[in-house]
């Protein structure tokens, strides 16, 4: 790792292959929390190479403990976190809504590591069990349309770099790393980034894969689509911007779609919104989001997965989702 630092320090990159075989050995317990923690903090001062990130996520996919729900046409929605926004959850509870709107949902989540609560934090609190029993996680995809995949329970090689991050609480490439990392590998995915030089990176890299995915970023800031300005769309065949009025709705200002301060806080407006009685803003995001997910999924418009996903929010669909997670989880 010494030899490693000194070459990253001096400005120098690391090939894929070197960078997979650092994760490799982050995994293994070669190197110790110092040493982890100055290779994270590199990392947070300059940017990532395309090589360094297609390495760092060859490594954790090998490693992951893999899950195979290819028997469903799942769809994944999540974001890098780390916009130091402080949303409300949008991307777990559009996650409901698309499962809600008949779109069997595989999500990946972890805790919260630079933001009040992540979307296992609050799916924690609601009482959904995590595990990664394949026969539990088909019947939840089958029986709720949705299953929760707790990132921790299926990537062992975290486990060294969790408690540094937690400590660290700022984002580290992990960030960037947890999207492209979904150990049940779906089919779709809607990948939201927290800026424009990573949506392209992401684009690149998904290019040759055979995802059928939709990235986004909201161009002040935000990684989903926040409906409070433009948003940057890139599919594997066309790059475009989206304005809320392509949903068709008003913009929002960036207060209506703030998260709470704890995670019992977070957890209560979930349920509030789920339940049917979020603000318009509120209803709106998510929707805005489960709808383009749906129209990754069915090649449907914006337009169309938004309304899908309206009925899906305000009939009560989502919420049996989830409620029947629930029941399962017990």
């Amino acid at each position: 790792m010494k030899n490693i630092l000194n070459r990253l320090i001096n400005h120098e990159i690391l090939s894929k292959e070197e960078a997979k075989n650092v994760l490799v050995n982050i995994s293994n317990g070669n190197y110790n929390p110092s040493q982890i923690a100055a290779f994270l903090t590199v990392y947070m001062m300059r940017s990532i190479s395309i090589d360094e990130l297609a390495g760092f996520r060859e490594a954790l996919l090998e490693l992951c403990v893999r899950i195979d729900l290819s028997a469903y046409n799942t769809v994944d929605l999540v974001g890098t976190g780390g916009d130091g926004k402080d949303t409300f959850n949008i991307s777990t509870l559009a996650s409901f809504v698309t499962a809600g709107a008949g779109i069997k949902v595989t999500k990946h989540g972890n805790y919260g590591v630079s933001s009040i609560s992540g979307s296992s934090n609050v799916m924690e609190n609601l009482g959904v069990r995590f595990s990664n029993d394949k026969d539990f996680l088909e019947k939840c995809v089958d029986q709720a349309g949705i299953c929760i995949l707790h990132a921790p329970l299926f990537h062992p090689a975290m486990k060294n770099v969790g408690p540094i991050r937690k400590e660290l609480a700022v984002r580290t490439f992990f960030n960037i790393l947890g999207p492209m990392i979904n150990p049940s590998f779906p089919k779709n995915q809607l990948l939201g980034v927290f800026n424009l030089e990573l949506a392209r990176m992401y684009g690149y890299l998904y290019q040759n894969t055979n995802t059928n995915y939709t990235i986004l970023h909201s161009l002040d800031g935000y990684d989903e689509v926040s409906l409070t300005g433009a948003t940057k769309i890139i599919t594997q065949s066309k790059e475009e911007m989206l304005n809320p009025s392509d949903f068709g709705v008003r913009q929002l200002l960036q207060s209506e779609i703030e998260g709470g301060k704890t995670i019992e806080e977070s957890a209560e407006m979930f349920m509030n919104i789920i339940s049917g009685k979020g603000t318009e803003a509120q209803n709106n995001v998510v929707c805005a989001n489960a709808g383009l997910a749906i129209a990754t999924v069915n090649g449907c418009t914006p337009l169309e997965g938004f309304e899908k996903a309206k009925e899906s929010l305000l009939s009560g669909k989502a919420i049996l989702a989830l409620n029947k997670l629930k029941e399962l989880s017990r």
